[in-house]
């Protein structure tokens, strides 16, 4: 069985580690697996209260929650590192057992003074593998004396050579270049490698697909299996997510981060499109594909070793696509039509022409007619879109300047609604309007349409005179333009 795992250290849920987890979870169902959520907080300095629920709640908006975590549970619990203290400080006794690991009890004063040392001769600051020489009676000397130590793991030469899911065959001699890395802290907690390798192995995990800064540090981790007599997992490292210029994206800036992009509005659908698009994985570049799609597209093999490069530019069209997806959908319009009653509530409150303009029907025509022409929800809500909620205030005066012939335009459109009142059509309408401006004296048809659109919606700019009288319906129409005519 396929056993995908998505580790994250406490923090927030940005744009990066969502690749990784959609990327875990697509992997996990194409195979028919088990997509495993773990919270790594061993660093209890870099530890965000509610982070950890943060995250989970992110996976289950964007439509990719884990089968096993710390909220669901599982057979391989508890998924949350600092509950399973226990296991690894077996792990590590089993390690010293057998000479794979030993005690350190260098002071940080030391390895501070190595560091300062290896910079100041322009080296990369390494452990010295000092306390690797100590024999069993210096380690009890210092035992008794009740100093504080560490257990580093024994990095041994000639690694062997390892088949990454995307880079291929590689290897790293770790040994050659760095010092013996500390496994179990002083305060019992484990570090990434320890705790990672312990918990991949007591989970059954298949394969791991992780972020590419880890890929030097695989051969450090196999060797750790190996020294444990475990079979490893499979890895698969993915390349980087960076800016469309090749730069980092910034956590500082706070806007890569999945809360900041679903309070704005945006649809997960289209979060999971833009980030698989922007990279590989797939047979081609498509837009609009659903999470289904992308889990039955998607080919490990087709990962290439190049950083992919994402455009946010493009995420509001991205979102259009998607959003007019759900409004096509009968099930998903529904939702969509609470969620615009809600903000039209919000944004105009007292203001609201009548409460009918919260009536589900009133609302589910105003998504249908603008489908396709909005990238977001509250767009709906904006100042283009306020006559859609708020009557307007228009005088006389105002429309004249465009046609003298006020009067003559507005009875006509008055007759043509009465008779046009049982079926309203944006084709129907459009023909009917032409047929009108033919029964004024010498206002042009631009001029007639720009006179209608100031009287029903106060804006000289917008969706079409025909899809506005079919938005707003009949009756409303009429009382604008009766309203107008007679301030």
């Amino acid at each position: 069985m396929v056993s995908s795992d998505f580790h994250v250290i406490t923090g927030f849920l940005h744009l990066g580690g969502l690749r990784t987890a959609l990327y875990n979870y697509i992997f996990a169902k194409k195979h028919r697996g088990t997509f495993i959520l773990r919270v790594e907080d061993t660093d209890q300095n870099r530890v965000v209260p509610g982070a950890a629920e943060g995250i989970e709640d992110m996976l289950d908006w964007a439509g990719i929650p884990p089968d096993e975590s710390p909220r669901r549970g599982g057979s391989f619990g508890p998924y949350q590192q600092s509950h399973r203290l226990d296991l690894y400080r077996r792990a590590s006794d089993v390690l010293l057992e057998r000479g794979a690991a030993y005690r350190c009890f260098c002071t940080p004063q030391r390895l501070e003074l190595l560091k300062k040392e290896a910079l100041r001769s322009q080296q990369t600051p390494r452990y010295d593998n000092r306390c690797r020489h100590l024999t069993p009676t210096e380690v009890s000397e210092k035992l008794s004396r009740g100093l504080d130590w560490v257990v580093r793991f024994r990095l041994e030469k000639g690694v062997e050579p390892f088949q990454d899911l995307v880079y291929g065959w590689n290897k790293h001699e770790v040994a050659d270049v760095e010092g013996d890395p500390v496994i179990l802290k002083g305060d019992g907690f484990p570090t990434y490698h320890l705790a990672n390798v312990v918990d991949d192995h007591y989970m059954g995990i298949s394969h791991v697909l992780r972020g590419t800064e880890w890929l030097t540090s695989t051969s450090k981790h196999l060797l750790l299996y190996k020294a444990f007599g475990w079979d490893p997992p499979q890895f698969g490292h993915l390349p980087l997510l960076l800016n469309k210029d090749g730069g980092k994206l910034s956590k500082r800036q706070g806007d890569i981060f999945l809360e900041c992009f679903a309070r704005d509005g945006y649809l997960p659908e289209a979060l999971l499109d833009i980030i698989t698009n922007c990279g590989s994985g797939f047979a081609e570049k498509q837009m609009g594909r659903t999470l289904e799609e992308l889990i039955s597209q998607f080919e490990i093999g087709r990962i290439t070793t190049h950083s992919a490069l994402l455009d946010l530019e493009k995420l509001p069209e991205f979102n259009r696509i998607h959003l007019t997806r759900h409004i096509e959908n009968e099930e998903l319009r529904q939702k969509l039509i609470r969620e615009l009653q809600l903000l039209v509530e919000h944004v105009y409150g007292d203001q609201q022409v009548d409460q009918e303009v919260l009536g589900k029907e009133y609302v589910e025509r105003v998504l249908l007619l603008r489908k396709g022409h909005v990238s977001l929800l509250k767009n709906l809500v904006s100042s283009d879109y306020s006559y859609l909620w708020v009557r307007p205030s228009v005088s006389r005066e105002q429309l004249q300047t465009i046609s003298a012939e006020v009067d003559e335009i507005g009875k006509l459109v008055l007759g043509l609604m009465t008779r046009r009142a049982a079926v309203l059509t944006v084709e129907e309408l459009n023909k009917d309007l032409r047929s009108l401006q033919n029964q004024t004296k010498e206002t042009k048809y631009s001029s007639m349409m720009k006179l209608l659109r100031l009287a029903l919606s106060g804006q000289q700019h917008g969706p079409s005179v025909a899809e506005m009288m079919v938005t707003l319906g009949p009756k409303e129409v009429c009382g604008r333009i009766h309203k107008a005519l007679s301030s």
